[in-house]
């Protein structure tokens, strides 16, 4: 990562964008203004109105990624402060990161051969409800298309924290255990973010389905292509 100008500029570019798309979603709380939406397509419209090369631009968000790893680990914290809980509740939660990892995997399978999508397409969205990296390193050992499967993860992400609340008010889930996994197992990374909201005891839910949802649908998603096509 080069420290240059252009890095600066579109890093505190990136991170200026996301305080005002938070202070906004944090005054009038609704959900489609998930400041992680807003900011993003905020940004996009950004390099389009300025021309600016995507190239260009992750100059700075190299920066700005490079935080995602401690950011991960930081998930810990109310993980190892909770541990009572999920040691108490081990059963319930393993069986119910088991089966959103099973649901997702077969949903988003079905869903797009019922729309005629070609096998390379549906083995790219296969591993949509596991976090990035690990559907990237999926979707290529399974011959779909890693760069289209980070998309398919956002899709998924950003499905998740704009419907998951409504569904878990619908369903009568109220419990910090059944929302944290909900959420981590469906919407990783962004699913976290917004378990958060509920209270450290969901966030610390999430993070474990989260994580362990990547492990066992690393592990799965080669049986599920097999069985699925």
């Amino acid at each position: 990562m080069a420290f240059t100008p252009s890095a600066i500029v579109f890093s505190v570019l990136t991170v200026a964008t996301y305080v005002v798309a938070n202070f906004v979603y944090l005054r009038f709380r609704k959900t489609p203004l998930n400041p992680v939406i807003t900011a993003t397509v905020a940004l996009v419209a950004i390099l389009i109105l300025f021309d600016i090369p995507y190239e260009t631009y992750m100059e700075g968000g190299d920066w700005v990624a490079a935080f995602l790893g401690p950011a991960v680990v930081a998930l810990a914290v109310p993980l190892y402060k909770h541990r009572e809980l999920l040691q108490k509740n081990l059963v319930p939660i393993a069986a119910g990161i088991v089966a959103g990892v099973i649901a997702g995997l077969v949903s988003g399978t079905l869903f797009t051969r019922w729309l005629g999508f070609t096998e390379e397409l549906i083995l790219t969205v296969l591993p949509k409800s596991l976090t990035t990296p690990v559907a990237m390193q999926v979707a290529n050992t399974i011959g779909g298309i890693p760069s289209l499967a980070a998309v398919f993860v956002m899709v998924a992400g950003f499905t998740g924290i704009l419907l998951g609340p409504y569904l878990l008010h619908l369903l009568n889930i109220d419990s910090p255990i059944g929302r944290g996994i909900g959420l981590g197992a469906s919407a990783h990374g962004l699913g976290t973010a917004k378990a958060f909201e509920y209270g450290p005891e969901d966030a610390s839910m999430s993070s474990v389905a989260m994580t362990l949802a990547a492990v066992l649908g690393a592990l799965l998603s080669p049986l599920a292509a097999w069985l699925l096509l």
